[in-house]
């Protein structure tokens, strides 16, 4: 029995567009048009968004297609015109971030394939949830709809839905949602185990393109109508059903409001349902959900009392039987699943009962394990950072490690003990074509044993923290246009013993000393070649701004003058220009008969310093002079006296005298 899930078909997506983001909205919500290829998105059901599949989810692999006219129809959402297959690649993976690590959320992926090629074709491919398998998707029609839905934890703040290619056609989709749930619900969904959709059904409703959703059921989840108004009479109430606080499962009102019951007040309600083994899951195991809720108010005398069988024994190990309460739900579940080839899920009435039986809703899901572990965290966010730096374009895709037959090329894991996450031993990504630094990312890879990185074009320098990884053996970046020299903790690394570190055919790459040494000289030179240039030519501009200044004229009055070439008193000026006097003294001598007239016989001291007395004295013309005279009994020498004599600044000494009996 199917529960007509090409109803979604019906439910036309209003045409608003809106400002797409590769984000959870408000609400959580993810909701993707595989294929569809704007820049922006639109509105979905109620107030959600529906994203564009622009490659922020995919790194841009995978083609888009618009499928054939022929499958599209006015009453069809928009968001079944377009898919995105994968041609090329084992495995294509969509990635769903800014997620809530630990929680629990509904994944749904939705299918269509329209002819979209033109070759109706039957394509047969897997799906997995990160490292687990999920779903095999096997579509013979193209008219076919196909949704499959799963519940799940994420162990991360991400979550990679993934189509593999298993040699049976091109994978592809046409939309993905993802919806959180609180933790509480579902307690069945847990970190070793996801449930995936078989149905769920809303009892009840006559129409049968009826459908509850989002905003009426606040987590989307699809409810479709299963109608057999032959079997079946309705029942209906217009009163909000309630659920308790404790709920596991928060049916929402709107399918909690009606509900069926047989026409033949005396017979049970029967469903059955087929168990579809896979060559992943041969034996699955089923989990049935059921609600009840009393949506008439019996009168005094009346029983509702209910039993359910499958395959005509107890629910549960023992009979049980429990009467409805009237607006209020009662979910019937068990935590363990049965085991069946097939079901024949019986609800009955018991002998004591009044009223026949009836039931408001039914989910019914597989359990399909989620034990297998994804790479280390922290070896998954280096790697997808180095991908992301040097624009890889190999396989890799989903996680780097598992399953290990999808293992990325050019690395190499470790798979230890059950329980524990792979890690990445070995990066060989020699003549990849990367270009730039080496990426600090490499030091995030704390298992790495073996790293090669040699003919490629990276450059700079060595980061010393490569070797701080306690485990790396072999470090290859030969061929490279590394540059700087070899940083102290590889070189001690390498001193002892612990490493083979390979890094020939770097021509900027200083190696030794001598190397060293030779990039000094090269440097030293190279400062010179420029400073020298600059500093002559700092040298010749400041002489020429010097040579400029020195030959404008000066400005001075007479006494400025005068202050430069003799002693004039305070009161008086120089009787004669103070330019002619000091032409005619330079080239005059004196003797000393002359010197003891002009100073009166060395009559007036005017000072003592290390040579000898000043005197002082006054010439013809009344200009006032010092003279100074070199005592016997002074210890400094005549080459002394002379140059206190040409630098005394404070006088103009007109002329001196060197008899032979004073020297």
């Amino acid at each position: 029995m199917a529960a007509g899930q090409w109803l979604l078909l019906l439910c036309v997506a209003a045409g608003v567009v809106v400002q797409a983001r590769a984000q959870p909205d408000s609400k959580g919500f993810i909701t993707v048009d595989c294929g569809f290829t704007g820049e922006t998105g639109y509105a979905g059901v109620g107030d959600t968004t529906v994203l564009p599949d622009n490659g922020e989810f995919t790194d841009n692999v995978g083609t888009s297609h618009n499928i054939s006219a022929e499958y599209v129809t006015q009453s069809m959402a928009k968001s079944w015109y377009n898919v995105r297959s994968f041609a090329a690649g084992v495995r294509n993976c969509y990635t769903l971030r800014s997620l809530v690590s630990g929680l629990k959320y509904i994944v749904r992926a939705r299918f269509k394939y329209g002819n979209y090629d033109g070759l109706d074709l039957h394509s047969v491919f897997d799906l997995y949830i990160g490292v687990n398998y999920w779903h095999t998707v096997n579509i013979s029609r193209p008219e076919e709809v196909l949704i499959v839905e799963a519940t799940v934890v994420v162990p991360d703040d991400f979550l990679q839905v993934c189509l593999v290619n298993t040699g049976a056609g091109t994978p592809f989709i046409s939309g993905l949602d993802l919806r959180p749930l609180k933790k509480t619900l579902y307690p069945q969904v847990t970190a070793a185990q996801g449930l995936t959709l078989v149905d769920r059904i809303n009892f009840g409703p006559t129409n049968e393109s009826f459908i509850v959703r989002y905003p009426d059921d606040p987590h989307d989840r699809i409810w479709f109508t299963w109608v057999d108004t032959v079997t079946w009479a309705d029942i209906s109430t217009t009163q909000t059903v309630q659920t308790i606080d404790e709920d596991l499962y928060q049916a929402p009102s709107a399918v909690l409001q009606t509900a069926i019951t047989p026409r033949n007040v005396s017979r049970n309600i029967e469903m059955t349902w087929f168990s579809k083994p896979t060559p992943m899951d041969p034996s699955p195991g089923y989990i049935f959900i059921l609600h009840f809720a009393e949506l008439q108010a019996l009168p005094a005398k009346a029983v509702r009392e209910l039993r359910v069988n499958v395959n005509d024994k107890p629910w549960f190990n023992f009979d049980y039987t429990f009467a409805p309460v009237y607006s209020y739900d009662l979910p019937f579940y068990r935590s363990q699943p049965f085991q069946y080839s097939s079901y024949n899920l019986s609800i009955e009435a018991t002998s004591n009962a009044t009223l026949p039986p009836f039931i408001n809703a039914a989910e019914v899901f597989t359990v399909f394990p989620t034990t297998n572990l994804g790479t280390e965290s922290l070896d998954v966010s280096a790697i997808t950072a180095i991908k992301a730096k040097y624009q890889v374009k190999r396989n890799w895709m989903g996680d780097p490690c598992a399953p290990k037959t999808m293992a990325w090329d050019r690395l190499t894991c470790s798979y230890g003990a059950v329980g524990s996450h792979p890690r990445i031993t070995n990066v060989s990504l020699s003549s990849s074509g990367l270009n730039g630094d080496i990426s600090s990312s490499f030091t995030n890879l704390t298992a790495v044993q073996y790293l090669d990185l040699s003919n490629n074009n990276l450059t700079g320098s060595i980061p010393d923290a490569l070797s701080q990884l306690p485990l790396l053996t072999v470090l290859d970046l030969s061929g490279n246009q590394l540059n700087g020299s070899i940083p102290s903790g590889l070189l001690k690394r390498i001193q002892d013993g612990s490493m083979d570190l390979r890094y020939g055919n770097n021509p900027k790459l200083c190696t030794d000393v001598n190397s060293c040494q030779m990039h000094a000289k090269k440097n030293s030179k190279l400062a010179l070649y420029i400073a020298v240039p600059a500093v002559l030519l700092v040298v010749i501009v400041s002489v020429t701004v010097l040579l400029i200044c020195l030959r404008k004229p000066k400005k001075q009055d007479t006494n400025e003058g005068s202050m430069h070439n003799s002693i004039t008193p305070p009161n008086e000026t120089s009787h004669v220009d103070s330019d002619s006097s000091l032409q005619r003294l330079e080239s005059r001598h004196f003797t000393y008969k002359e010197l003891q007239k002009i100073t009166g016989n060395f009559q007036r001291v005017l000072g003592r310093g290390g040579f000898g007395y000043v005197y002082d004295g006054s010439l013809e013309d009344g200009t006032q002079v010092a003279v100074k005279l070199r005592s016997h009994t002074s210890n400094q020498g005549v080459k002394e006296f002379l140059a206190e004599v040409l630098s005394f600044m404070l006088v103009a000494v007109s002329g001196f005298k060197r008899p032979q009996s004073e020297i």
